[in-house]
């Protein structure tokens, strides 16, 4: 054990405990013990504390007991010819370095609520994002339960170099190998003044977490951030509760590849939030020259790595990591990873653009059999991009046409398969850097950068990721596959006209499908990795509450995947028609939960509602005093008629639990038949959002008309006409809303 590294981490929770208190003293000095504290917009309070302790952080008084409790945990500071304990002391030194800082941070946003500039586009403004709130962490959590997104790497510092310039081109070059990897960079602090997000907005890079490059904040003590952040994954999406402090540590250890990675001398400070960072398992790995730990137990192989070179250092801390990375290099002159797919391309970055209204963009995805499709053959019919004059030179930006025309053939490929892989295109496109897909079927736009054109981005490059991908991710039904992309005006208005013929007829197969018209059902076990005891049931009236698996996805990659999360359940016996329970429902909830959840009603909110990880579009929850049902989605901030916002619900309803009045449910499943069927379905719903409203508006007014109220969605309360039970209920009166002749719910 490094007695240099020990000594380093308890001197600087000394420095930062003490930090902390002359904050907090100085705090309540001007503010009181009862003033409320904590970070934006969450359930959480201050989320290693909470996670940890199990404490509530609400007032700043509680920040005082915090800061007892790691004084508590502070060992003595260690002097020159005293020999460090192991490595306990050290981290206890961590765990009280991280409370300390998440009180200095509580104060910070006490003291000036726009310390940090909240938004999604650091580029238009301050670079430093703060603490992420709950709609953001539930947006992105998802991603670290789907396997998208691992881990995240907490890079402390920036790159040292000779000159600036080369300081910029390794930093652009460490984020785009770390989001090849498919990691989230988390960003702190600053060496030898040079911030690490700086360097990149020099470069013309975006961030922000629609490009996975997140710069928390401007001082180390924002690590606590991140930390935070995987804290909340382990009680939202693994039902681990506030207060199992080793549940919560085992968890990331086990299941976050988490890592961080200072860059430059190394202070007390930053070797206390390293010795922090270990006790979740996440190893520091650095370019500097500082003693290594290597014992097993905690990290997967050492805890601390030092002196590596810029080069192989991405390489090296996936590998202390243990991150089995199986991305697959493609022949594309672009970086190709799922974390470009939220980049976007500004009218000033844009060289070209195809659809969006501004030109036909149509892209269709077709079966054909095996004689008839050429397998690997990529055509472009029409004008190139590396045909267009003036590369590199500002202006306004070219437009053509664009059709994308896919074949593809398998013995075991189905007709319904099709719209299942023809979805893949988007983000399948979006991966490639520098390129921004929006939009699918008829309405596709696409935008291609300044910077991926110059790199020598081409349409066929188009062509050759959606061979390869389909190919690899679809192996098991498509067998062949022939990429055809249309540019020229003509050819793409004949693919037009083909493709609104082939969606017409997709549209009525798919419309009138029934949960009565099938005998299997399918479970949708991929959230359990972070809910061990969550099952979704997905029925075709019933789709997964993330929204992003119907019943014929669920079918068809069960067909890809025989051993995979969506595995079919015949019906069988009919048990209660009126909530929705059938023998092998019944069945397969127990088997699949591990016997946590016993039984299952797909229909009802009362009676034994599903449950749910956390990736939920949208919570459900009965209003007693006024016979009904509120529906909230994750991106209301609001207040809602329960007197709780989204949050606070989700952190009731998510990790696999069953909570009774309360379901977690798909935006698309509001305006289905059997939505929640056994209270009286959309009639008995009396509030949702008004940006929810507008976003289902056609499909709810013609559920409407089915139901017999033409005006039902306008006798729905939102937020600027009632935000209390209260006033619900006088809202509910003066439209007539339905819910007035309906049954009492309890």
């Amino acid at each position: 054990m490094s007695k240099i590294i020990c000594s380093a981490a308890i001197r600087g929770a000394h420095k930062i405990v003490n930090m902390a208190w002359e904050k907090y003293e100085e705090a309540v000095k001007k503010y009181g013990k009862e003033q409320e504290v904590g970070f934006p917009n969450t359930a959480y309070y201050l989320p290693i504390i909470y996670a940890i302790l199990g404490y509530p952080v609400k007032r700043l008084g509680d920040c005082g007991e915090v800061l007892e409790e790691a004084k508590k945990l502070l060992p003595p500071v260690p002097e020159k010819e005293v020999w460090t304990p192991y490595l306990g002391p050290a981290l206890d030194a961590g765990m009280a370095t991280y409370f300390a800082e998440e009180v200095i941070e509580a104060i910070r946003y006490l003291e000036d609520p726009d310390f940090y500039t909240k938004t999604e586009d650091p580029l238009n403004g301050n670079y430093w994002l703060g603490a992420a709130d709950d709609v953001i962490f539930r947006k992105r959590g998802v991603e670290f339960v789907d396997g998208t997104a691992p881990g995240f790497a907490a890079i402390l510092g920036a790159p040292i170099a000779e000159t600036r310039e080369k300081a910029r081109e390794l930093a652009v070059k460490l984020a785009d190998e770390l989001r090849e990897k498919t990691l989230y960079v988390f960003m702190h602090d600053q060496t030898n003044g040079v911030y690490m997000p700086e360097l990149l907005r020099e470069a013309g890079v975006q961030l922000g977490w629609n490009v996975r490059l997140i710069p928390f904040g401007p001082t180390y003590t924002s690590v606590v951030f991140a930390i935070g952040f995987a804290c909340r994954v382990a009680m939202a999406f693994g039902g681990i509760k506030p207060g199992d402090y080793m549940g919560n540590l085992l968890y990331n250890r086990d299941r976050t590849y988490a890592f961080a990675m200072p860059f430059g001398p190394v202070s007390d400070e930053w070797y206390a939030n390293a010795a922090g960072a270990i006790n979740w398992g996440f190893p520091a790995i650095s370019d500097w020259d500082i003693p290594e730990i290597k014992p097993y137990g905690i990290c997967m192989y050492e805890h601390v790595v030092s002196k590596i070179p810029y080069e192989e250092i991405v390489d090296r801390a996936v590998e202390v990591r243990g991150l089995k990375v199986t991305a697959v290099k493609l022949d594309i002159p672009v970086s190709y990873a799922p974390a470009f797919e939220g980049e976007r391309i500004r009218k000033e970055d844009l060289y070209l653009e195809c659809g969006g209204g501004r030109t036909i963009g149509v892209e269709l995805l077709l079966s054909k059999p095996l004689d008839e499709v050429e397998d690997g053959k990529i055509e472009v019919i029409g004008p190139e991009i590396n045909e267009l004059p003036n590369l590199g030179i500002k202006g306004p930006p070219y437009r053509l046409p664009l059709a994308i025309l896919v074949k593809v053939a398998g013995a075991r490929m189905q007709e319904d398969f099709e719209p299942i892989l023809e979805r893949q295109f988007h983000h399948l496109i979006n991966y490639a850097q520098g390129i921004m897909h929006v939009g699918q079927r008829n309405i596709m736009w696409i935008r291609i950068g300044q910077q991926a054109a110059e790199k020598g981005f081409l349409f066929k490059h188009i062509g050759r990721i959606l061979y390869a991908k389909l190919r690899q991710e679809f192996s098991a039904i498509v067998d062949k596959c022939e990429v055809t992309i249309y540019t020229d005006e003509e050819k793409a208005k004949e693919v037009l006209e083909m493709a609104k013929s082939v969606y017409a007829k997709r549209d009525a197969r798919l419309a009138g499908l029934t949960d009565e018209d099938v005998d299997t059902y399918y479970t949708c076990t991929l959230c359990q990795s972070f809910a061990p005891s969550h099952v979704c049931i997905v029925s075709p009236e019933r789709m997964g509450l993330c929204g992003a698996y119907s019943w014929l996805d669920a079918r068809a990659y069960y067909e890809l995947n025989p051993a995979g999360p969506n595995q079919p359940i015949v019906k069988g016996d009919l048990l209660d028609e009126k909530h929705g329970k059938f023998v092998g429902t019944e069945e397969a909830v127990r088997k699949f939960s591990g016997g946590k959840v016993q039984s299952v009603s797909l229909y009802s909110i009362l009676v034994d509602p599903m449950t749910s990880c956390g990736c939920f579009e949208c919570i459900a929850a009965i209003l007693p005093s006024v016979n009904g049902i509120m529906i909230v989605h994750r991106d209301y901030t609001g207040m809602t008629p329960t007197g709780m916002k989204f949050t606070t619900m989700a952190g009731m309803v998510g990790g696999g639990q069953v909570t009774p009045g309360f379901v977690g449910i798909a935006k698309l499943y509001i305006a289905s038949r059997k939505f929640l069927k056994a209270e009286g379905g959309l009639l008995r719903v009396v509030w949702m959002p008004k940006s929810l409203k507008e976003e289902l508006r056609e499909k709810l007014e013609e559920r409407g008309k089915e139901l017999g109220v033409p005006d039902l969605l306008d006798k729905i309360a939102d937020e600027t006409t009632a935000n209390t039970e209260e006033e619900l209920a006088e809202w509910i009166k003066k439209v007539n809303h339905p819910v007035l002749n309906l049954p009492p719910l309890m």
